[in-house]
């Protein structure tokens, strides 16, 4: 069994070809630069040059890409955008076209000239990945399923938070199904309102394989608690600092006992610890971080949780987790199967055992190293 797996975040994306014959640290990995880091590359080159731009393609994740886009039209060059791209930047599309970005039909843009630069924008870009495992020899011809995890606030209506919005799917997710797959869909089963797992549905429309897409920030705290000192906890909590949101979960035998999510870059260390003790006691309101521009927290298990316990107080993954190094709440970081960067892989991976049960004996046996595989690496045709 082969399974593709891609965690795109906002440095990079980070992809995982597990194979159900080798043993699980054995599989062959990819750490490469992110979707929306390599169309900000490619406007800023645009910019210095002078040319104009024109976006195509689908909706996918911003940052870095709307930076770039904002700043080649500040410079006063063309930039223009089809109407699925532009909702990279806003839903509102008037939004858009205040910021210098001239929105036109999908019709307009086949009329413009081998001048402008072309953009394609794409969170998957599975073709790409083919390629890059073929010149090493690897194959993606069989594979028994795809999936991918992207952050998506959702396409919120008008006059609605985006981040209320984002924090009221959670919660009803959780509702419905209290464990981290809940955020883990089908491509054929995906919450209309959830626009950017959507377009990477839409990517992903020729592959002959099953898809599930997935959110990013549980995948990465279900992949790290396949490390040992963590998932041998009853009753844990797992942040993950992310570049743009940090999300941290209270985890317990019944599921999820509580969250909260916050931008990064309005933390702190002291912040950040206060928001995690408030999670673990079961103090924390919701009012409280959506007042301080987060998106909220939600508390489903009253009975405190201590951080004060031998060993750990918290485990804390993503690409900022480095702001916890010297906290006083005695931080672990998880490395499942020896590889922090690929959290959120062995997630998806764990999340199509559960969304795809037909699938889901070998993948139990890996992630639980239940037994050895049989076969060395060099060995696998």
């Amino acid at each position: 069994m082969q399974i593709l797996t891609i965690d795109i975040g906002t440095g990079t994306q980070d992809i995982f070809l597990y194979n159900s014959k080798i043993n699980i640290e054995n599989g062959f990995k990819l750490i490469v630069p992110s979707p929306t880091m390599i169309v900000y590359r490619r406007i800023k080159d645009a910019t210095r040059r002078g040319d104009a731009v024109l976006l195509t393609g689908v909706t996918m994740g911003g940052g870095p890409s709307h930076w770039a886009a904002r700043d080649h039209a500040k410079a006063g060059y063309p930039i223009y955008a089809t109407p699925q791209a532009a909702k990279t930047f806003d839903d509102n599309l008037e939004n858009v076209e205040n910021e210098g970005i001239r929105v036109i039909s999908d019709d307009e843009s086949n009329g413009f000239a081998d001048t402008v630069v072309r953009i394609e924008l794409q969170d998957f870009n599975y073709d790409g990945i083919v390629r890059s495992f073929n010149e090493f020899g690897v194959s993606l011809d069989q594979l028994d399923a795809v999936a991918v995890a992207v952050f998506d606030h959702g396409a919120a209506p008008p006059n609605i938070s985006d981040r209320q919005f984002r924090f009221d799917f959670l919660d009803e997710n959780i509702t419905k199904k209290n464990r981290l797959s809940a955020f883990a869909f089908r491509s054929d089963d995906i919450p209309p309102i959830m626009s950017r797992l959507q377009a990477v549905a839409d990517s992903a429309s020729g592959i002959d394989a099953p898809l599930l897409v997935m959110d990013t920030a549980p995948a990465a705290i279900l992949g790290a608690t396949f490390d040992p000192l963590v998932g041998n906890r009853e009753r844990v909590m797992v942040a993950n600092v992310g570049n743009f949101h940090t999300l941290a979960f209270r985890l317990g035998i019944s599921g999820i006992e509580g969250v909260f999510e916050h931008h990064t870059g309005l933390l702190d260390l002291p912040k950040l610890e206060e928001l995690l003790r408030a999670l673990a006691d079961g103090s924390l309101k919701h009012e409280h971080v959506f007042g301080d521009h987060g998106h909220g927290a939600l508390i489903y298990d009253q009975n405190p949780l201590s951080l004060n316990g031998q060993g750990f107080g918290i485990a804390v993954t993503g690409p900022r987790r480095n702001m916890m190094t010297n906290s006083s709440l005695r931080p672990y970081f998880p490395a499942p199967f020896g590889d922090m960067m690929i959290s959120g892989c062995f997630g998806l991976l764990a999340a199509v055992a559960d969304i795809f049960p037909e699938l889901a004996e070998p993948i139990q046996v890996s992630l639980l190293q239940k037994e050895n595989s049989s076969i060395a690496p060099w060995d696998v045709s």
